[in-house]
């Protein structure tokens, strides 16, 4: 199911949009300001942002370049009352990769939603096989991690953490995605069972210092790989 940030502070047009796109099949998560739109972003994985762009506490244009500075590839469409050229261009400055004017039909939003995710969708995917990862070789099927001629067996969760770990490398996944990707659940004692295989996939990367896998308390962790 398609995920959607979806920020608007009009509470009737709120009400209809999100309705309107749960009815067509997507998993809407609507937010009133700019501030809150930033916290959900950075706490779940979203596949599409629907952004008004006079927004109270944080405008629509701000909260997109800082979407930007997290994920620079997630498709964002902005709403606005304003048809002014000017808050065009920045909005396509900005990197949006659509902009329509208020007011609009639904039908005309869920149009221009699915032509962006065909779009974006049909770009390549990684591919569920064996890649570098710094001095490893890593086989998600196989679940190996190879260096030089070792070969290092790893269990099923060690090997799927780290699979979602290099699919969003250089990115912040949030606890909550990692957990229901890898476990099926975020209860309290898969997020504990997290932290473990955490520390345990920090220890068998431990040789290659230009691998870290960073964290931020209590919201995700990112695989970065330090280019020497």
């Amino acid at each position: 199911m398609t995920k959607i940030l979806f920020v608007e502070d009009d509470q009737n047009l709120g009400l209809l949009l999100k309705e309107n796109l749960d009815n067509k099949g997507f998993d809407t998560v609507w937010h009133k300001d700019g501030a809150e739109g930033l916290t959900a972003f950075c706490d779940q994985e979203f596949d599409l942002c629907i952004l008004d762009v006079m927004l109270p506490v944080k405008d629509g244009f701000t909260l997109a370049k800082e979407i930007r500075t997290i994920n620079k590839d997630i498709p964002i469409i902005f709403l606005t009352a304003r048809s002014m050229h000017e808050d065009k261009i920045q909005g396509l400055e900005i990197g949006a990769d659509d902009y329509i004017t208020k007011p609009f039909s639904t039908h005309e939003l869920y149009l221009r939603i699915n032509a962006i995710l065909r779009r974006t969708q049909n770009k390549t995917q990684p591919q569920d096989k064996a890649g570098n990862l710094g001095m490893y070789s890593f086989d998600h099927n196989k679940m190996t991690l190879t260096a030089g001629d070792t070969v290092r067996r790893l269990s099923a969760k060690e090997a799927d953490l780290l699979q979602v770990l290099i699919l969003h490398k250089e990115q912040w996944v949030s606890r909550s995605d990692i957990l229901n990707k890898v476990w099926g659940s975020d209860d309290y004692f898969s997020a504990k069972s997290m932290d473990v295989y955490i520390s345990k996939i920090r220890k068998i990367l431990r040789d290659d210092p230009q691998i870290e896998i960073l964290n931020a308390y209590g919201s995700g962790y990112k695989l970065i790989v330090n280019e020497r």
